[in-house]
């Protein structure tokens, strides 16, 4: 996964830096915790700009939390409820969850996209309460690209600074990338089967 990330940043710039982290945040098969500092890899090396990657990154980030917040706009909570109690098992979630990620949301707002942009997997998940207690689209771009820019900066940092280390980090790395996306599936695959069916309230 290592060599193939780097290949492809190689052959498609700052593009494929913004398509990876737009599909980082839609669905995010690749961590950006391996995109951004192979990102700030290529950088180091000359073939790309600092500026250009983190306005990449970032715009994809961005990009890409937009589908969870239109979907969690349209749906709104009661058909997400509604839906949550027909497919919950699918999902893993109940109508109650549903609730109580509004309730929170609705006490967080701005500090919640903020802050929920720096921590992995919420940073994908945390755009659909904003749609769903309707947060108005400009504070939620707004605090949305700060976090990005927060977490994007640190990660191409660390690449630029560690490029010197590439062969060593990569024995790192690739193995624990891997590990983050055999998490996720098996988080899914135990709350699959933990599941209790619960129907949404009238």
């Amino acid at each position: 996964m290592f060599e193939g990330i780097v290949d492809f940043i190689a052959q498609t710039g700052y593009l494929g830096v913004f398509l990876l982290m737009v599909l980082e945040n839609v669905f995010p098969p690749i961590p950006s915790e391996l995109i951004m500092p192979l990102a700030g890899f290529a950088a180091a090396k000359g073939e790309l700009s600092v500026f250009g990657v983190l306005l990449a990154g970032v715009a994809g980030s961005v990009f890409g939390a937009l589908p969870w917040y239109y979907a969690g706009y349209f749906f709104g909570n009661a058909r997400l409820k509604r839906l949550a109690g027909r497919f919950g098992r699918w999902m893993t979630v109940t109508p109650r969850e549903v609730d109580a990620a509004s309730a929170w949301f609705e006490r967080h707002g701005w500090q919640a996209t903020l802050f929920g942009r720096l921590v992995p997997a919420v940073r994908t998940l945390i755009s659909t309460p904003a749609g769903m207690v309707a947060m108005p689209m400009r504070a939620f771009l707004f605090y949305s690209t700060v976090g990005s820019l927060l977490w994007t900066g640190l990660l191409t940092c660390a690449g630029y600074l560690l490029h010197g280390q590439y062969a060593l980090v990569a024995d790192y790395v690739d193995p624990l990338s891997k590990v983050v996306v055999l998490a996720v599936v098996g988080l899914y695959l135990y709350r699959l089967v933990t599941h209790k069916g619960e129907q949404a309230e009238a």
